[in-house]
This record gives structure tokens, C-alpha cells and sequence, in this order.
């Protein structure tokens, strides 16, 4: 059949364009072009169809919109220049499921990529891919590009398949969703949309699309939906305001039908609220008098004098502990001088490092010539970083890619010749009492969910290495209540076993598909009016090798397991790769998170191998037997900016079946981590940090153990020291 005039111009100019990836100079060099606005969808674009736009790199945020036809709560990430991605949950209003309240809760992953940016004629290009794995309610795929016409106006033009077409896909009645449907990737016949948006002033953006979207849903099993009232037109327009650089308003309207609005919210690590910081200033240099003004520190004779490197050691240990950092040994010769020192205070080790530099040359006598600033954690250290002191004075004022460059990195040994540890280090007390706010945002039954309470913490340091940690939390109030797992029989879907007969009957704790419930019974684990203990272990953290670390942690290791954690790392300080192994024996804990335990136990364990690229990326692989015995593997990829923002996506398959390990058939989620002091300004090591999963399954479960190694040691190494590296003279 011979296609419109339409679409046969569209696919003569915009998809030969998307085919072709980074050819000639002009591609190369093109700005992305940003967007100005976000779709319903949580990607730059109209209201409901996409554009070729992308956001500034690193860009993270949300958007919640809702009209009549769905409420959609969207999780963006910028994770390189001209790839986003989104994690969508949405109410689908008009569809019916097992709970036949008039809307489905649907979850969903876009993706889409910027193949070339706005150049001279050429427009902006991208290709997308539309909940690629979820149910396939928004199922669909473009190519779409994207060009300026003056300043303020830009407009969009591409070809839709899937929802994007109006073709809406059959969705699979038996599929527990979490496939790719691949198959079905650019199929069903291709129709065009478009947008125009008009940037009236730097405040207010106005849009109109055309869109083939018809809010239709089909079942296998013959259900069709219409979502809301049929449109009336294609036509949708929308008007967006923006609330200072990190919040946007808008109002829309879908088919002349109805109206929506939306609200979002953009983060960029690069663009913290105090961009340098609201610390104090570091003490400066203090450049060495000539040898004539000081004969004797410069003859190196003060070394011989037994009261000298105690009072050194203190007068530094003093200096450095005003700067949030640990003294904890100290070697001193004539000429060289070794400090160990515990980071308590910057995110940036780099900063930690460059500041105990600096009153190095203040405390150290004028022949100290070499210092070897070397960091640690957990009483183990990590790594050594050598300096000239002459290089300090002499490169104080000048970038800190050429400290870098004059600096050493070297593995620390366990210990060294004349190292003597600090007086009134260890033992050591720490306690805090602090407000708690546990959330649950993707939960299909509740919507979001909320606890609120106080949690008292303390840990006490033994001698280096051998720590006791522990927490008690009090509930104050919130809306997640306990209650048992789904019963998960044929015709039972959406219905949960009372708290009281699942904590009665172990038996009930094996799901119909023969697979232990180890995650799915965690709200068994809420609820308490009574205080509870998420974790009382002790840890013994060492270093047998110059580049090997272990962890061996016995106690109530979760608010769910207990028992003991073991823990080996092989991490070179100078090396972008890491291979570690971990096997755990732990026992349920009953569920008033005491110290009783139910009769489950297992074995479970990893191997894992770590690589850091560039761009602070790191890939992450592990292999081995999960929580409910299931064999497999998880992948994580996962981005760290120079401000120790980090966010990260994972998956995990194992060898249990799509029908044993039940809705969304393998685990997935993104996790997220800021650190406090981005927002704040104030330096701090605290962190926020969130695991967005979708759902939680009994496949794929691994224990959660504080303290694993890796997440200790890569903060004074290589990439990660590096990449912070430009804080070195803060």
C-alpha cells in the first residue's frame, strides 16, 4: 500500500538522518541541543510526544503529572551527554485488573539517545525507546528530530510506532512484565507527530503537538480499555513556568477533552546550591625560612631530640582534628615524614589530603622533604599519596592538575617502620540520636507510603579494625502498617495473608512456586510500636596484603538476617580493576526485629569484579547464590561525579523461572546517592541515599551488611581519588 505523501517526505529526510552516527566533522563537534520543557513522559519534549532534546549531563529530577487519562511520577537521569533514561510509575485510569478499581498501576523504562546535536541546517536527531520494559501499556518507539527556526522557536518532527501511532500493542495477560518484547520494537506501521514550542520569555514556554495517541489498551485475552473519554482532536497544547533554575509548572490539555498539570524538579551535581562550599578557608603554606634563618631545622638535628616527634605529632593531631580529619600514627625521620590520617569530614578524599598537606608544611621542621600522606578507613589503610614538600610551596597557587602530576599514588602496607599511633585514638565512642524517614514511592497497593521516627546509633572502636556497631529505632507514627505476603494462588491475586496466621504457620513461608520468601514478606517487618534493633554486629576489618582487604562482620546484620559475613577484596591503589568474594551464613530474624530467629537459613554468597572507566563510571558484575537459593548474576553500572553524587542502574537474573520469581520476572532498580553537604554547603561525609526498586522480590535477594569493601577503599584510589582531585587546594 503506498504510504501518505507525509510520512514518505518524513522518512526521505529524518530517518536516513538518525542511521547515521558521528559521520563527518560537523557531527562531532555539535552542541546537544537542550531541552526546554518536559513531557508528560519525563523526557524533554511536548506534552505527550518526544523531541530530539536532551538535558545537562548528570541532570537528575522527577516530574508528576495527572489528568484524566493517567498520573505519571517519572524518575529522569542525564546518565551521559546524549543518553536519558526514566523509571515511570503511573496510574493508567480506564483499565481494570484483578482489583477492579477502574485504574491499573503501571511501571515503566524509557530510554532515549541523542544520536547528533543541532548543527548550522542539520537538526538535533533522536531515537527512543518507550516503556521498553514493562507491561507495554506505553509501549512504542520513534525517531524524531528537532531544529531550531529562531530563538525561541523550535520545532519537532518525527515518526511514531506503538502508542505513538495510535496502534496500541496487545499486552500479554500471562506476561509478568519485565521483558523486552524486542520482537515488537518498530513494527505495527509508523505514523507521524510533530510539536512547535515558542519560549516567550525566559520565565514561560508555550507548546502545541500533534499526537496519534489514543489512550486505547488491548488484552490478549480480548479486554479492550478506552483510558478516559475518547479524544476529540490531536491537537494538545500546553503552557510551562519556571519557579527559579530547578522547579517547573505547567498546564496542558489532552484531545480538548481535559486538562492536566504537571510539576518538576531538576537536579544538577554540577550546579550545588554553594558551589565552593561554606567551609572555612584552609590554613595557607607556610614556605620554609632560608637554611641561614634556621641552621637547625634545616640540619635535620631536632631528630635526635627523643621529645620531638611527640610534640609534633601533637601539635599536627591538634591542627588536623579542627579540620575534621584523624591523626592516627605518625613516623617522623630528618627528612621524611609519614602521616596516617581517618577523613571524617570531606567527601572529596582529595581535599582531606590536600588540607593535611598544607599543615604538613606548618608543623613539620624546615628538613622534613618528603611527606607521605596516607589515608585510611576502618583502621585499614588504603593508600599512600607522596609529595615534595618543595612542590607544595611551589605549586600552591596553581592548578591542582599539577600537584597531581607531581604526586606519587602507592599501596599502603598494614604497617610501617616507626609508626606510632596517636595517644587517646582507640578506643573510641561515637553515638548520635537522629529522626528517621523511611519512604515507599512504587508500591502498586499503598501509593506512597511514609514512617517517621528516631533512631539512637553507636559505635565503639575497639583497637584499628575491630569495630561494635549498633541501632534502635522508635516508630512515632506513619502509614505502613505490617502485613503478611500475597497468598499468590489462582484466583487469589491481591490478597495477603494476615499478619498473625503467616507469622503462625511456617509452612507459609515458601510461595505455591516452591521459592523461600526472603524479600516478599518484608512488611512483616514494619509496623512495630515497639522499639526494634536493625543492627547490633561486630566487625573486624583487615589488610593480610598490600593490595588485599577483608571484612569478617558476626551480629544482627539486617533488620531481616543474622549471622556472619565474610569478605576478601583484591584492590591495587593504582589499578581501575577489583576482584572480590563474599560468602554469608545468616538465619531469618523474627519479626518484632529483636534477637529471635525463625527456622530459615541459608548459604549465600558472590564473586564479584570491578572496573572504573572514565567519566566516573563504574561496571560492576557479581556471581553466585542469593538469599532464597536461586544461582545468577547482577550487573550494575553506576556514575559518580567529582561531587560524590552518584547514581546507578542494576539488574539481576538467576535461574528462576519468569513464573517463579512472579511480576516484573527479574529484579531491577536505580539507586541513588547525595551527598548532605551538596545541598547544604557545610562539608560532610553523610549522604542521602535511596534504592528506587519497583518491586520487591524474593529472586535476586542479596543480604544488605554494612561495611562491604569496596564502597571503603575506592575513595583514595585511582579514578575516584582523581576525579576529585580539582578539590586538592580547597
Amino acid at each position: 500500500m503506498r504510504r501518505p505523501r507525509l510520512i514518505r517526505q518524513l522518512m526521505a529526510t529524518t530517518l536516513p538522518l538518525a542511521l547515521v552516527v558521528g559521520s563527518g566533522t560537523g557531527t562531532a563537534v555539535a552542541e546537544p541541543l537542550l531541552g526546554r520543557n518536559m513531557s508528560t513522559y519525563g523526557l524533554p519534549g511536548g506534552i505527550d510526544t518526544p523531541t530530539a532534546e536532551t538535558l545537562p549531563d548528570g541532570t537528575l529530577g522527577a516530574t508528576l503529572s495527572w489528568s484524566d487519562y493517567a498520573r505519571r511520577g517519572n524518575v529522569f537521569f542525564q546518565a551521559l551527554p546524549g543518553l536519558t533514561g526514566v523509571l515511570r510509575y503511573a496510574r493508567v485510569d480506564g483499565i481494570n485488573d484483578y482489583r477492579n478499581e477502574g485504574f491499573i498501576s503501571d511501571r515503566s523504562l524509557d530510554l532515549r539517545y541523542q544520536i547528533m546535536g543541532e548543527d548550522g541546517w542539520r537538526p538535533a536527531v533522536a531515537v527512543g525507546l518507550q516503556d521498553f520494559l514493562g507491561t507495554g501499556v506505553y509501549s512504542g518507539e520513534y525517531i524524531v528530530a528537532t531544529r531550531s527556526v529562531t530563538p525561541a522557536i523550535r520545532v519537532s518532527a518525527g515518526l511514531g510506532w506503538g502508542t505513538l501511532a495510535g496502534k496500541s500493542r496487545v499486552i500479554d495477560v500471562t506476561d509478568q512484565g519485565g521483558t523486552t518484547n524486542a520482537d515488537q520494537w518498530f513494527s505495527g506501521g509508523a505514523k507521524p507527530f510533530g510539536s512547535v514550542s515558542w519560549q516567550v520569555n525566559d520565565k514561560l514556554n508555550l507548546v502545541a503537538e500533534y499526537s496519534h495517541d489514543r489512550y486505547f489498551a488491548r488484552y490478549s485475552d480480548g479486554n479492550e480499555y478506552q483510558q478516559g473519554d475518547e479524544l476529540g482532536s490531536k491537537v494538545n497544547l500546553a503552557a510551562n513556568y519556571k519557579l527559579g533554575r530547578n522547579y517547573e509548572a505547567g498546564i496542558y490539555t489532552i484531545g480538548g477533552k481535559t486538562i492536566g498539570a504537571q510539576v518538576t524538579i531538576a537536579l544538577n551535581p554540577r550546579e550545588a546550591a554553594y558551589p565552593s562550599g561554606l567551609e572555612k578557608a584552609p590554613a595557607p603554606v607556610r614556605p620554609r625560612p632560608t637554611p641561614a634563618a634556621d641552621p637547625e631545622g634545616w640540619s635535620g638535628s631536632w631528630s635526635q631530640d627523643p621529645t620531638a616527634q611527640p610534640a609534633i605529632q601533637k601539635a599536627l593531631g591538634d591542627a588536623m582534628a579542627k579540620e575534621g580529619q584523624r591523626l592516627e600514627s605518625m613516623a617522623l625521620t630528618a627528612n621524611r615524614a609519614e602521616v596516617r590520617l581517618r577523613n571524617q569530614r570531606y567527601i572529596n578524599q582529595a581535599e582531606a589530603i590536600g588540607r593535611t598537606a598544607r599543615l604538613m608544611t606548618r608543623a613539620l621542621p624546615s628538613s622534613v622533604e618528603t611527606f607521605v600522606i596516607t589515608s585510611t578507613t576502618e583502621g585499614m589503610p588504603t593508600s599512600s599519596v607522596t609529595l615534595r614538600r618543595s612542590d607544595i610551596e611551589r605549586l600552591e597557587n596553581t592548578e591542582a592538575g599539577q600537584i597531581a602530576a607531581a604526586s606519587v599514588l602507592t599501596d599502603a602496607p598494614a604497617s610501617a617502620p616507626g609508626l606510632v599511633q596517636s595517644p587517646g585514638i582507640y578506643p573510641r565512642l561515637r553515638w548520635s540520636v537522629k529522626p528517621y524517614l523511611d519512604l515507599g514511592i512504587f508500591d502498586a497497593e499503598d501509593g506512597l507510603t511514609h514512617e517517621v521516627g528516631a533512631e539512637a546509633r553507636a559505635s565503639y572502636e575497639i583497637m584499628p579494625g575491630l569495630i561494635a556497631t549498633g541501632a534502635l529505632r522508635q516508630r512515632a507514627f506513619g502509614n505502613i502498617g505490617q502485613r503478611g505476603p500475597g497468598i499468590g494462588l489462582p484466583g487469589q491475586r491481591g490478597e495477603y495473608y494476615e499478619p498473625d496466621v503467616y507469622e503462625a504457620e511456617p509452612t507459609l513461608e515458601t510461595t505455591p512456586q516452591g521459592v523461600p520468601r526472603v524479600r516478599s514478606d518484608t512488611r512483616m517487618y514494619t509496623g512495630n510500636s515497639s522499639p526494634v534493633i536493625p543492627e547490633l554486629t561486630l566487625a573486624w576489618y583487615a589488610k593480610p596484603a598490600p593490595t588485599v582487604y577483608s571484612r569478617v562482620t558476626v551480629g544482627l546484620l539486617e533488620r531481616s538476617y543474622g549471622g556472619v559475613s565474610a569478605e576478601a577484596l583484591w584492590k591495587p591503589a593504582n589499578s581501575p580493576l577489583a576482584f572480590g568474594a563474599e560468602v554469608n551464613r545468616v538465619r531469618k530474624r523474627d519479626f518484632d526485629q529483636l534477637f529471635d530467629f525463625r527456622d530459615y537459613e541459608v548459604t549465600t554468597g558472590h564473586v564479584s569484579a570491578y572496573y572504573e572507566f572514565t567519566q566516573g563510571f563504574t561496571a560492576q558484575l557479581d556471581v553466585g547464590q542469593y538469599l532464597a537459593g536461586d544461582v545468577g548474576a547482577t550487573v550494575t553500572l553506576a556514575r559518580e561525579f567529582a561531587n560524590g553524587w552518584r547514581v546507578g542502574a542494576y539488574a539481576t537474573k538467576t535461574d528462576l523461572s519468569a513464573e517463579e520469581f512472579g511480576e516484573g520476572s527479574f529484579d531491577k532498580g536505580v539507586t541513588l546517592s547525595i551527598p548532605l553537604g551538596w545541598a547544604t554547603g557545610q562539608a560532610s561525609r553523610e549522604r542521602v541515599a535511596t534504592n528506587l526498586r519497583s518491586l520487591s522480590r524474593d529472586g535476586g535477594a542479596r543480604l544488605n551488611v554494612n561495611g562491604r569493601l569496596y564502597d571503603r577503599v575506592r575513595d583514595s584510589q585511582t579514578v575516584d581519588l582523581y576525579e576529585g582531585w580539582g578539590r586538592f587546594w580547597r
